[in-house]
């Protein structure tokens, strides 16, 4: 498959790309390399091949909900600058 210039004008306008018209005769030959590629791929052989385990095949493993780490309110309040009983001690910022 060969790009022409117009689906390359198209192509570059659809991507948001500002291309001079002396540019599109380059960006032209490049698509034309990265088609090519995908053009090798459809070349090989995936007869008995079977297919990989996406997202869809597998279900997720989960780890358990449970608390690791708790309980520990001296250890977080010991690197507060200020502090006001069990809480935060934070400058007033509304008035």
């Amino acid at each position: 498959m060969s790009l022409d210039l117009a689906t390359t004008r198209r192509i570059a306008k659809l991507a948001r790309i500002g291309l001079a018209d002396a540019e599109l005769e380059t960006i032209r030959q490049k698509l034309d390399g990265i088609l090519g590629w995908f053009n090798q791929l459809s070349e090989v052989d995936v007869e008995g091949v079977p297919p990989m385990v996406g997202t869809e095949m597998e279900a997720l493993r989960q780890r358990d909900d449970v608390v690791t780490d708790g309980n520990c309110q001296a250890a977080v309040l010991s690197n507060a600058p200020e502090k006001s009983g069990p809480f935060y001690a934070v400058p007033k910022v509304v008035e």
